[in-house]
C-alpha cells in the first residue's frame, strides 16, 4: 500500500514540473512576443497552433506510445518540450515560433497522456477518487505556480527559457526512477460527433464555444495585459487568479446545477461572464488591482463552465458512454481553442486591447441564449436520475486519459482495462 502511494506521487512530482513548465512557458511567449512587437493576431496564431498539436497528440500519441512504450514516449515529449523552449529562447521568430508552439502542444498532450494512463494503473475504483482529487489538485496549482515563475526575471532574456528547459527536464525524474508497473496501451480516442449533439445539443454548442472563450483569454490574457501598461507581476497575478477563481468556484456551482436544471447555472454562469467581459470592455480599466479583480471574477465564472457543461452531458448519456462523451467534448472544446486566439487577436490589432474581452463575451452570450432556447424545447433529467457532479482539472490539461481515470468511470470497460 505505501509502495503503491509512493509510486504515485512520484509521478504527481513529474506532473507537477511538466505543468510548471507548461504554464511557464505558454505565459513567457506572448509577453515576449509583445516585447518584439509581434502583432496580436501572430500571437493569437501561438495559441491556435498549440490547441491544433493538443488535438493531433490526442489521436496520435496512443500509437506512438505502443511502439516504444511509456517511459521511452514520456522521456521524448518531456526532452522535445525543453528543447522547444530552448531553441524559442534562442531564436526569436514569430514564425519559428508557431511551428514551435504546435510542437509544444503535441508533446505537453503525449506527455500527459502517459501520467494520466500510469496513475489510472495504480488506482483502483476504491482510490481513483482519491488519486483524481490529487492530480486536479497538482494541475492547478503547478500552472499557476509556473506562471507566477515569470516574475522572477526579465522577459526581455533567455533566462525564463533556459528556465522552462530545465523544469521540463525535471519532469523526466520521477517516471524514470518510478518502479510503478508500466501501464496498458494507451486507448484509442472514440468519438461520434452526431451522437453527442443528439445526445446534448448544450454541451455541444458550449463546449466549442467555452473553448473559443477561454483559448482567446488563455492565449492573450498576458499581451492584453502588457499592451495597457501593468506590471508583469501584476499579469502573472492576473492570469493566475483567474485559473484560481474557476478551480475554487468549481464545486459550488455543481453542487448548485446538481439542484436544478444545469441548463439554467450554464446559462446564468456564461451571461455573468458576458457581463463582466463587456464592462472591461466598455470601462478599458488601466489599474493593476482592479483589472486583477475583474478578471479574477471573470476566471471565476467563465472556468466553471466546463465541467458542469461535461455533467449536464452525461445526465442524458447511458452510463457506460462517460468516455465517448467526455472525449468529444474535449474535441470540440479543442477546436473552439484553436479559433480564440486568431479571431481575439485580429481584434485587438484592429481595435483595442480591451477587444479580447468583446469575444469573448459574444462567445459567452451565445452560449447563454442558446441554453435558454434549449430550456423551452427539452425538459431536464429528474433529479434523481443524475450522477452528482464532480469536478474536473483545468482543460488545459484534460486528455482522454484524464477522462479514464475520472472516477465517473467505475464499471465502464474501456481498453486499459478499468
Amino acid at each position: 500500500m505505501l509502495s503503491s502511494f509512493g509510486s504515485i506521487i512520484a509521478l504527481l512530482c513529474g506532473t507537477a514540473f511538466l505543468l510548471a513548465a507548461s504554464g511557464l512557458y505558454g505565459l513567457l511567449l506572448p509577453l515576449r512576443g509583445q516585447v518584439e512587437g509581434f502583432s496580436t493576431t501572430a500571437l493569437g496564431l501561438l495559441g491556435t497552433a498549440w490547441a491544433g498539436g493538443f488535438i493531433a497528440a490526442c489521436f496520435i500519441s496512443p500509437r506512438l506510445v505502443r511502439r516504444v512504450g511509456h517511459v521511452r514516449a514520456f522521456a521524448a515529449f518531456a526532452a522535445t518540450g525543453a528543447i522547444v523552449s530552448l531553441i524559442s529562447g534562442m531564436w526569436i521568430d514569430v514564425a519559428a515560433w508557431i511551428v514551435l508552439r504546435a510542437f509544444t502542444g503535441f508533446t505537453m498532450a503525449g506527455a500527459y497522456m502517459v501520467i494520466e494512463s500510469w496513475l489510472n494503473e495504480r488506482s483502483t475504483n476504491e482510490t481513483r477518487g482519491t488519486v483524481f482529487g490529487l492530480y486536479m489538485m497538482v494541475t492547478h496549482a503547478s500552472l499557476m505556480v509556473g506562471q507566477m515563475v515569470v516574475t522572477l526575471s526579465d522577459v526581455s532574456t533567455a533566462v525564463l527559457f533556459m528556465v522552462t528547459g530545465i523544469l521540463f527536464c525535471l519532469a523526466l525524474l520521477p517516471t524514470a526512477i518510478s518502479t510503478a508497473v508500466t501501464p496498458a496501451p494507451l486507448a484509442d480516442v472514440s468519438i461520434d460527433l452526431k451522437g453527442l449533439f443528439a445526445n446534448s445539443p448544450v454541451a455541444f454548442v458550449g463546449c466549442t464555444l467555452i473553448g473559443l472563450a477561454n483559448g482567446a483569454w488563455a492565449t492573450l490574457g498576458a499581451v492584453y495585459g502588457a499592451e495597457i501598461g501593468i506590471s508583469t507581476f501584476e499579469i502573472a497575478v492576473m492570469m493566475s487568479i483567474a485559473v484560481f477563481a474557476g478551480a475554487a468556484a468549481q464545486m459550488p456551482a455543481g453542487r448548485l446545477s446538481d439542484r436544478t436544471d444545469r441548463r439554467f447555472v450554464i446559462g446564468g454562469l456564461a451571461f455573468g461572464s458576458a457581463i463582466v467581459g463587456l464592462a472591461i470592455f466598455l470601462t478599458a480599466p488601466r489599474t493593476g488591482g482592479i483589472i486583477i479583480v475583474m478578471t479574477g471574477i471573470y476566471g471565476l465564472l467563465s472556468y466553471t463552465l466546463y465541467s458542469i457543461i461535461v455533467a449536464h452531458a452525461n445526465d442524458h448519456a447511458a452510463s457506460n458512454d462517460f468516455v465517448k462523451i467526455s472525449s468529444g467534448l474535449l474535441l470540440l472544446y479543442g477546436i473552439g481553442t484553436m479559433a480564440g486566439p486568431l479571431v481575439a487577436g485580429t481584434m485587438m490589432q484592429w481595435l483595442r486591447p480591451e477587444s479580447l474581452f468583446l469575444v469573448t463575451t459574444a462567445a459567452h452570450i451565445g452560449l447563454a441564449g442558446y441554453a435558454a432556447l434549449r430550456i423551452s424545447k427539452r425538459p431536464p433529467v429528474p433529479l434523481d436520475e443524475r450522477e452528482a457532479f464532480k469536478t474536473l482539472p483545468t482543460e488545459r490539461a484534460v486528455t482522454p486519459q484524464t477522462v479514464l481515470l475520472d472516477p465517473r468511470t467505475d464499471g465502464e470497460e474501456n481498453e486499459n482495462g478499468t
